[in-house]
């Protein structure tokens, strides 16, 4: 089993995202989820747990997208528990993650909406 580097901060998760995805690592990707992780994917349903998000990703990644850093919103800590969120590009909506931290001091995901789009009313 490959050594990945943890997420010592909540905002650490994001940079080791795009790295791993853009190497191809869906493994390395599902490592930044707790075991019963949610995720809002693909639209309009939900993958639920490590190993769904780890057969998720290898299929996302299979089409060799590439990933940007994006600059994060402020975090919002509350004791364990964490939200991250990102600004996509185009201004409409943005991403958020529910983030926890773990007994070792690093941050996993536990609920992530890659993608919230406003909604016009």
């Amino acid at each position: 089993m490959t050594a990945y580097e943890k997420a010592m901060r909540p905002e650490d998760i994001t940079r080791l995202f795009v790295e791993r995805s853009n190497a191809g690592d869906a493994a390395g990707v599902a490592e930044l989820y707790e075991e019963d992780a949610v995720m809002a994917y693909p639209p309009g349903s939900q993958t639920v747990g490590r190993e769904a998000i780890r057969a998720l990703w290898e299929k996302v990644l299979a089409g060799r997208p590439r990933f940007e850093q994006e600059q994060p919103l402020p975090t919002l800590v509350s004791g364990d528990i964490a939200l991250t969120s990102t600004p996509p590009r185009d201004g409409a909506g943005a991403r958020a993650q529910v983030v926890r931290r773990q007994s070792d001091g690093s941050w996993l995901r536990v609920l992530d909406q890659p993608e919230f789009v406003r909604r016009e009313r």
